[in-house]
């Protein structure tokens, strides 16, 4: 019966959700990009468009993108779902930080691996890990509005 509080105690509170929310986006982030990189992108380069783009970019890219989707789905409706912003306004602010979030991750990847020579495998989790407590804080108080809608509430 304790395990039971105990599990309802941390299911209750949004740390713990954000962390198993985000760390889902995570792996699914990971794993994208290690199948992308070590399977389907094998070329050093790729020439898209007018610019040449290494590897580890590109699947860093396409990985970051589908993360960021399951990351979004399981904050909105595990997270956060007392948010009262309309879904539109969500997504945009969401993924207004992820972009931010992405060359964040992308200037520290490319840290990891040209100036300290990290393998990619290593440096893309760590680049990952390094932004995710900032992640928690900035969308509960922008993309899904909480701090603001409870500092107004206290106001009032």
């Amino acid at each position: 019966m304790a395990e039971i509080n105990l599990g309802n105690k941390l299911l209750d509170n949004h740390i713990v959700r954000f962390v198993f929310s985000a760390g889902l986006g995570f792996l699914v982030d990971n794993l994208a990009f290690n199948l992308l990189y070590h399977n389907l992108l094998v070329q050093k380069t790729y020439h898209i468009i007018f610019f040449t783009t290494r590897n580890y970019t590109l699947s860093l890219a396409i990985s970051y993108c589908i993360g960021v989707i399951v990351n979004f789905i399981m904050t909105k409706y595990f997270v956060f779902s007392q948010s009262k912003s309309s879904s539109l306004k969500q997504l945009i602010r969401f993924l207004s930080v992820a972009i931010i979030g992405f060359f964040a991750n992308w200037a520290i990847l490319k840290i990891f691996i040209k100036a300290l020579n990290m393998d990619p495998r290593v440096a893309r989790p760590l680049a990952g890990l390094s932004l995710f407590f900032a992640s928690y804080f900035i969308h509960k108080a922008f993309s899904f509005s909480l701090a603001l809608r409870h500092q107004e509430a206290n106001e009032h």
